[in-house]
């Protein structure tokens, strides 16, 4: 029997989708609030040529939350290799095809969704045509998700902070009506600085979290990521969230006590990441509650949650 909580989620990238997959066993009431900040690939192309927002990142929650048949599912994730498309994956041009038609990316979502027979709902947080900006320590400041990564590299040095172009932009009501009637909110996992805050950065968002009564849950990476958060900490990954938002905006983090193999760490070594480490005394100086759950997968490749894992932790931590 599924769970009727309302749970809401939100982030953006790999790790929203992976935990989408799991929760979506256990619960027909889930809300996925996605960020539209992203400009590389695929969805850059799109949104330069066409005018429209990301649909990268949408797509990929779409699809984690389908239930229709495989064929289409492998539809929506098949990428050309070969020509002008190159590069492209078709759920994208699916997407910017019923935007042009419906004259809305917001109407464009929903209609998708109606398509796959998706399990709760995915919303965008904003649309309006936002850009993410990174201020580095040293002062200098580049404007572009995807220019962040090199960006960081070549200037070596940490990211002071992240915010939007135009700043604060109003959300869409949808989704601040989600986060306050939610049961449970969860918050990541996924890349910090790229995928969550800019979810924070939407004026009304921050806001709705504090007024919502829900249960709110972090949920930390597994491993560090190379050009974003090489040398953090589980707390500075807290800390990152909590200074943008200018609060404490919840009170629960879960992290992952599967230790990760010696190959796979070797791996990510050579790409300046590590698994993060676990500064307990400072979440108990800062009030959070840590929760301890075996997440991580058993695939060899990467160090990622388990969809299931994940969203067995999750609904556990909600009962309790």
């Amino acid at each position: 029997m599924k769970d009727h909580s309302q749970i809401v989620a939100i982030g953006g990238g790999t790790g929203l989708s992976t935990m989408l997959r799991g929760l979506k066993r256990h619960t027909d009431r889930i809300t996925a609030i996605v960020t539209v900040a992203d400009d590389g690939g695929g969805s850059g192309i799109l949104r330069q040529e066409m005018g429209m927002l990301p649909p990268g990142d949408i797509r990929n929650c779409i699809t984690a939350l389908s239930n229709a048949e495989p064929m289409m599912r492998d539809l929506l994730g098949y990428r050309f290799s070969e020509g002008g498309l190159a590069g492209q994956s078709f759920g994208n041009l699916f997407l910017a095809a019923l935007n042009e038609v419906t004259g809305s990316f917001y109407q464009a979502v929903r209609y998708l969704s109606n398509i796959l027979n998706i399990t709760g709902r995915v919303l965008p947080v904003t649309v309006e045509d936002i850009r993410l900006e990174a201020e580095f320590e040293n002062g200098v400041c580049v404007l572009g998700e995807s220019r962040i990564f090199e960006a960081k590299k070549e200037q070596d040095s940490p990211i002071k902070r992240v915010r939007l172009i135009p700043e604060y932009p109003c959300a869409l009501e949808e989704s601040l009506d989600a986060i306050e009637n939610a049961d449970l909110l969860v918050l990541g996992p996924g890349s910090l600085y790229t995928s969550i805050l800019p979810n924070l950065l939407v004026s009304g968002v921050v806001g709705a979290i504090n007024r919502s009564n829900a249960k709110k849950i972090y949920v930390c990476n597994i491993m560090t990521q190379e050009g974003e958060t090489e040398g953090y900490t589980a707390f500075d990954h807290v800390k990152a969230l909590f200074d943008h938002a200018g609060c404490k905006l919840f009170d629960h983090c879960l992290v992952n006590e599967t230790p990760i193999g010696k190959e796979l760490l070797e791996k990510y070594e050579k790409e300046a990441a590590e698994a993060i480490v676990v500064d307990s005394e400072r979440f108990d100086a800062a009030g959070v509650t840590l929760h301890y759950a075996p997440l991580a997968s058993d695939d060899k490749r990467y160090a990622r949650h388990d969809p299931e894992l994940l969203a067995e932790a999750l609904m556990k931590l909600m009962e309790e």
